[in-house]
């Protein structure tokens, strides 16, 4: 891919994700196009083949899932992997070997051996994966990056960081959904906060040499029920909402029927009785305290970087949105939701010795297109030239080698969590590559 042409994709796993990516793709017909998607759910392939010009729709080729589009010579230029977590590893392995270039869903993989090897793997072929840290490419933290690199705080000495879930999100995704138990899935840490872990790293760009961690399982669980009742919320004799995560509001509450798109896909059109309907059988019908999830509702990492820089880092089902507070030198950045909604401003910087708070405004998210902070627009926008134009995949703004760290970063505040101990990140990653330590 020397010479400027349209860059193909093949969608592997054609869920909100691979649907979101391919769909922005489109807005930019002349950069790329839509050769192949594979999904076991029709409609959703079909979605994805609606997004090609019209004239072009007949030529996308529909597979039935990733073997069967994958047993076939290269279809594509970039293979979009937005698989389940825990089947990353394998259609990835196979489409490197096939000579695909890859558009990988975060978490790389379901466990961290996977994803080292996938990592190594690629650097053995050369190939180019760029990991959807789709924060990276956001107004906000490039804002934030900028004003670090610019010397204005002088040189960090810490940092608080948080990441508010949402109590619906985390109802809906990691209670009631794909990600609510971590053997099927991957540790919390890592399915939603391996985008924090890759922030953090990218904005310092230091390494982190040690972590420490708490966390428990507190409020979504079946021992914070106070009386029976049944397990699923479309049996309940109460009034809808009157418990707020209750899962019937799925149909009538227009937040939580912008989840449900995500999981159903006839949420638009689906009547209230079909909702309910669907409810009775599917896992987001189930009670939120009676399902069989065991992630943290919170939890909080205490890290070492490189030059002694330390930070906190702060995951939670109640709070909505991320924040973080950078201490340096020279001044101190407040940044985020909280100081948003509350004053001065998205982003403020003040010196140590009184002088005015400056108040930076975020740039609008280019494209018109709001997906995780203009991240999804960024990511997509960037993709071709990360693809086409820069000379090695060392020169990506998101390769597999650089995203492997937030990994590693991510599964070793698990370990810590799980044991007590402060992780040397260096070590836990030796000892998990060699298959001495089980991640």
């Amino acid at each position: 891919m020397t010479s400027p042409h349209r860059l193909s994709l093949a969608g592997i796993g054609c869920g909100a994700r691979t649907r979101t990516y391919t769909k922005l793709a489109m807005e930019t017909p002349e950069r790329y196009k839509i050769n192949a998607a594979a999904d076991p759910v029709r409609e959703r392939t079909e979605a994805v083949r609606s997004y090609a010009p019209a004239d072009e729709q007949v030529s996308v080729r529909l597979f039935e899932n990733a073997e069967a589009l994958l047993a076939e010579p290269k279809l594509a230029d970039v293979a979009i992997i937005g698989t389940q977590d825990n089947y990353h590893y394998i259609p990835c392995q196979k489409a490197l070997r096939l000579g695909y270039d890859i558009l990988l869903e975060k978490p790389i993989a379901q466990t961290l051996r996977e994803a080292l090897q996938l990592r190594d793997l690629a650097e053995e072929l050369n190939r180019r994966v760029l990991v959807c840290h789709v924060l990276r490419y956001t107004p906000f933290y490039n804002t934030i990056r900028d004003i670090i690199t610019s010397g204005e705080l002088g040189d960090i000495i810490t940092f608080n960081a948080n990441e508010g879930v949402g109590a619906w999100h985390f109802a809906h995704s990691f209670t009631r959904g794909h990600w609510g138990n971590s053997n099927t899935s991957t540790p919390m840490i890592v399915a939603k906060c391996c985008h924090d872990m890759d922030i953090l790293y990218w904005l310092f760009g230091r390494k982190c040499e040690s972590i420490a961690s708490f966390g428990e399982l507190t409020f979504f669980r079946k021992e914070t029920l106070r009386s029976p009742r049944p397990e699923r919320c479309v049996d309940w004799t109460t009034p809808v909402g009157e418990d707020p995560w209750d899962a019937r509001k799925y149909a009538t509450d227009a937040e939580a029927r912008r989840w449900l798109r995500m999981v159903y896909d006839r949420a638009d059109e689906a009547t209230e009785e079909e909702i309910y309907e669907w409810l009775r059988t599917s896992p987001w019908g189930r009670d939120y305290l009676q399902c069989d999830n065991n992630q943290p509702d919170h939890q909080v990492g205490i890290m070492r970087f490189e030059g002694g820089m330390t930070g906190t880092f702060t995951m939670t089902a109640f709070e909505q949105g991320r924040h973080i507070e950078i201490y340096g030198t020279k001044g101190k950045l407040r940044a985020g939701v909280f100081y948003k909604n509350n004053g001065p401003g998205e982003i403020t910087v003040q010196d140590h010795f009184g002088g005015p708070v400056r108040v930076i405004e975020v740039p609008e998210a280019d494209g018109g297109y709001a997906g995780h902070g203009g991240g999804d627009w960024g990511l997509v926008n960037e993709l071709y030239d990360d693809m086409v134009n820069v000379p090695t995949p060392a020169d990506m703004k998101t390769s597999i080698t650089q995203s492997a760290h937030s990994h590693v970063m991510a599964f070793a505040m698990e370990h810590a969590r799980l044991t007590g101990q402060v992780i040397n990140v260096a070590d836990f990653e030796r000892l998990v590559l060699e298959g001495t330590l089980q991640y």
